[in-house]
């Protein structure tokens, strides 16, 4: 016959696209052992190899991206799933790759998981093996619980980094993990408030990426217990500015409410515009701190107290620890990255009354 195309059925419709798990099963070999090959690792035996290239050759495979990176002996890319890339963290982390990427020549390509709730977890799981079928290695931002859907469903053998919260408990020395020890950042600028002389710090969240309590709630908590303070329920808030707000409002008619931590800088910016719609001043009536430095933090009327969070260098410490994995170079595993920094600015001071 001729005119065939390998990529139609007798049907005429188009055939899905081949992936590297059936390559593994044309070469009778594990899926790990077909990625081992995509990434040229020296522990695949000669023979093993030729069978995994002539798998790649019978199906059509050879048009992938993973099929040209074999011609080179090596991909010299990777793909980051993210929920989100316009927040502060997302985006400086992304930031912080792109530039790590970039001084290794690497090439980057950034994949939005389309069900950021994670409640799709057939389509993330979609997205994860559509990322792993171009080849080279990932980098999952597992801050949300799309992202950490994302990271369970990575298949085994493939090179994968995740950016995490900060683990409750210390993770698997099998994990290649990465984190900002945001547990530790809470319980500073909570005791930084409590110093001030404020009976108790009220605390709005940023949604978690789990449903345990977050690291930056859990830090709140700890200091507040040590110091034989009140402890309010937090109030959960979202990621932007309007939940600050609708949190703010409900603050506002409170005249207990005399300190107010934030989970990220946008969610303060909201208190302190519904804190001033009601006429409480910041911070003669109420002290507001945030969280992560975004660069509006410095310039807001007061300036914001917040705690100073490296995102760019969580990103290039992401890519450093898979091009370690891709690279063979070193051991990895597990570990928080960078010293969070509390920086005092104008929104915070002692309560009403204080001498």
């Amino acid at each position: 016959m001729t005119g065939h195309n390998p990529g139609m059925n007798v049907t005429g419709h188009t055939r899905r696209s081949v992936s590297i798990r059936d390559v593994a099963t044309a070469a009778g070999v594990s899926y790990q052992t077909v990625s081992r090959v995509i990434n040229a690792h020296p522990s695949v035996k000669p023979s093993t190899r030729e069978r995994v290239l002539a798998a790649i050759d019978e199906l059509g495979f050879r048009r992938s991206s993973t099929a040209l990176a074999l011609a080179s002996g090596r991909s010299r890319a990777v793909t980051v799933l993210t929920a989100n890339t316009t927040h502060h963290g997302y985006a400086s982390i992304l930031q912080g790759i792109e530039e790590a990427a970039r001084a290794s020549s690497y090439a980057v390509g950034i994949g939005v998981l389309e069900s950021p709730d994670g409640t799709d977890g057939a389509e993330v799981a979609v997205q994860v093996q559509r990322a792993a079928d171009t080849g080279g290695g990932l980098i999952v931002i597992a801050y949300d619980p799309a992202g950490v859907r994302a990271l369970e469903a990575v298949p085994e053998g493939l090179p994968v980094v995740g950016v995490v919260e900060t683990p409750a408990r210390p993770p698997g020395g099998d994990r290649p993990w990465v984190w900002t020890d945001d547990r530790e950042a809470a319980y500073e600028a909570t005791r930084h408030l409590l110093s001030l002389g404020h009976e108790t710090v009220h605390y709005v969240a940023i949604p978690s990426s789990t449903r345990r309590t977050s690291a930056r709630t859990s830090g709140w908590q700890q200091a507040l217990k040590e110091a034989g303070a009140p402890r309010p329920r937090p109030v959960q808030g979202s990621w932007g500015p309007a939940g600050g707000h609708a949190a703010g409002l409900r603050f506002a008619g409170d005249r207990a409410v005399t300190a107010i931590l934030c989970g990220n800088d946008d969610l303060a910016l909201g208190v302190i515009r519904a804190l001033h719609e009601k006429g409480r001043s910041v911070p003669g009536d109420v002290s507001v701190a945030g969280f992560d430095d975004a660069p509006h933090s410095a310039f807001l009327t007061p300036s914001l107290t917040t705690v100073r969070l490296d995102f760019t260098g969580l990103g290039r410490s992401a890519f450093g620890l898979l091009h370690s994995v891709l690279e063979e170079s070193a051991q990895v595993g597990p570990h928080p990255v960078s010293v969070p920094e509390l920086v005092v600015r104008e929104s915070s001071g002692p309560p009403p009354g204080h001498a």
